[in-house]
């Protein structure tokens, strides 16, 4: 699909500076298609060009964002994408081990001339918004592009989780955690907890408890037009050893007994650029060393 990228947002992770000659060469290739360019806080005062943009004003404005960093940096992208406005993600590999990003820095000049041929398509991803209820009144909301997870901190202690689908009750988990994930997120956390690998065009959410008390208490994969409730029925048993939310490995905030956290398909969609030959089944073998061909 071709398509004209009138403005072009570069946001990076916060240690570009390391990495500031790279920075250049990519700024110097995006100036070959357009001078309505956008750069983020970390990358601003790397090119002198003063504080740069707070990275939801570029996601508001841009047509394309390029995102230099590895995975963490997407995924703390995708929690800031605005409503009602498709905005196309490339994710340029400079971190890890690199599931979603789409090339290398020394491929963004091919991958820049592919995209304004029209030589690419879409990989729209879903994402989940969670939010977290206290006294029957909205304390925490966020989206998610991998997973949600609640458990007992640094702390290796069974919590009691009751969980809803629908208004109906699924099962009381007695376990270390719960994992609630998109496809995207099956290869991360819940992959460790011997989830199964969800191909990320399905629309499906998967729980997967961690190392639950009842062995039978396998992962479930649910469609993902459910609405999904998770109460918190265990109070800490040390002031610092609290029941924690956390999003995608980023954001943690504390829950307490009685809190309620409901999740569901967020109507927003994270849209990333895929080139020609990318190959989902080949990336799966390579990240996770399948097989050395």
């Amino acid at each position: 699909m071709k398509k004209d990228f009138q403005t072009i947002g570069i946001i990076a992770k916060h240690n570009i500076g390391e990495r500031a000659e790279i920075l250049k060469t990519i700024l110097k290739e995006v100036k070959n298609y357009t001078d309505d360019i956008l750069l983020c806080e970390n990358c601003g005062p790397v090119m002198g060009s003063g504080a740069g943009m707070d990275k939801t004003e570029i996601l508001q404005k841009a047509d394309l964002a390029i995102i230099l960093g590895g995975d963490g940096t997407l995924l703390k992208t995708a929690r800031l994408l605005p409503k009602n406005k498709t905005v196309r993600i490339l994710g340029v590999h400079m971190g890890t081990k690199g599931f979603l990003t789409e090339c290398l820095p020394n491929r963004l000049p091919q991958a820049l001339r592919d995209i304004f041929d029209g030589n690419y398509c879409d990989d729209n991803r879903s994402l989940l918004r969670v939010t977290v209820y206290r006294n029957n009144k909205k304390y925490y909301t966020s989206l998610a592009l991998n997973e949600v997870v609640v458990n007992q901190g640094g702390f290796a202690r069974l919590i009691h989780l009751r969980v809803e689908v629908n208004k109906r009750k699924l099962s009381t988990y007695i376990a270390d955690g719960l994992i609630i994930s998109t496809p995207t997120g099956s290869t991360g956390h819940a992959l460790a907890a011997y989830g199964p690998i969800i191909h990320p065009k399905l629309e499906c959410v998967l729980l997967t408890a961690i190392c639950p008390l009842n062995l039978n208490a396998r992962p479930i994969v649910i469609p993902n037009n459910r609405q999904f409730l998770v109460k918190i029925e265990t109070e800490w048993r040390e002031q610092k050893k609290p029941i924690v939310l956390t999003v995608d490995g980023q954001e943690t905030i504390n829950l307490k007994l009685g809190d309620v956290i409901r999740i569901r398909k967020s109507s927003r969609t994270f849209t990333m650029i895929r080139l020609k030959g990318h190959n989902y089944y080949r990336m799966l073998r390579q990240k996770l060393g399948w097989s050395v061909n």
